[in-house]
């Protein structure tokens, strides 16, 4: 059994090479490349935020291995999702880092392999035809989370740390978020500088407290929340903020917007 696309056709192109052309419309070319432990990236559909997730990904060098979180949007399956299947996906195969997501799965307490939250979730399928374009031997760990406590927050990077530091390998982690959602964009601007001061700052617990106390709508908190305290157990220093967004470039309508930011963490 392979994880078939379910959003191809509706947020990006599901034909192959109409797909690639897009990707080619949408990252800019660029050689001067750094290596990064970590990105921010959005999940909306390609027309809305494609842009951001391509300059993104333009700025970094994409490992073979790329562990991939984001949020769970429809509510089933176990709080730390572990995948366990290859997937299928417009560009080709994209094997499932079996090694590593065993190693994690019999290592933790928390994360467990299950199919059933990734079956029908966007927020990682959008993710892999960029790092596709530019990895073509590339290899994913996904992880589709639903709401925890910072305190399991805490102890689900700790465990992910140690096993990336174990299996000696290079990675990528890609936290899937967007924004604001759905407030004008004076609002919803206002809101998301909030949480990107923290994110810059790598301050993952004043992230965390941030967005629940202020009720700020990213729907991707827990996942980045766990992404920040990662890479700082794995010595991550700075993060850039690539470009920040919203819905409305696209649609024109600036009254209900989603925001999107591109991050990198280094």
């Amino acid at each position: 059994m392979r994880r078939q696309p379910i959003v191809a056709d509706r947020f990006y192109e599901g034909d192959p090479g109409k797909l690639y052309q897009t990707l080619r419309q949408l990252i800019p070319k660029t050689s001067d490349r750094v290596k990064a432990k970590a990105v921010l990236s959005p999940h909306a559909g390609y027309v809305y935020s494609g842009g951001v997730a391509g300059e993104t990904f333009a700025r970094i060098t994409i490992p073979e291995t790329v562990i991939l979180l984001g949020p769970n949007h429809q509510g089933s399956g176990m709080p730390l999702a572990v995948g366990s299947q290859d997937w299928d996906m417009p560009l080709g195969q994209v094997p499932l880092a079996r090694d590593l997501a065993e190693s994690l799965t019999n290592a933790s307490s928390m994360f467990t392999f299950d199919d059933t939250a990734h079956c029908f979730e966007h927020s990682l399928e959008v993710q892999v035809p960029f790092v596709q374009f530019f990895q073509k031997n590339l290899q994913i760990l996904p992880i589709v989370i639903a709401h925890l406590s910072l305190q399991e927050c805490c102890q689900a990077a700790h465990e992910l740390a140690q096993t990336i530091q174990a299996s000696r390998r290079s990675v990528l982690l890609v936290a899937s978020t967007d924004m604001t959602h759905y407030l004008s964009r004076q609002q919803a601007a206002k809101q998301d500088r909030l949480a990107l001061t923290h994110i810059l700052a790598l301050d993952a617990t004043g992230l965390y407290e941030t967005v629940f106390s202020r009720r700020i709508s990213m729907c991707g908190i827990i996942p980045t929340t766990i992404t920040l305290l990662t890479v700082a157990e794995l010595g991550a220093r700075t993060a850039e903020l690539v470009r920040y967004m919203d819905s409305g470039e696209a649609s024109g309508d600036t009254d209900k917007v989603v925001g999107y930011a591109g991050v990198i963490i280094r």
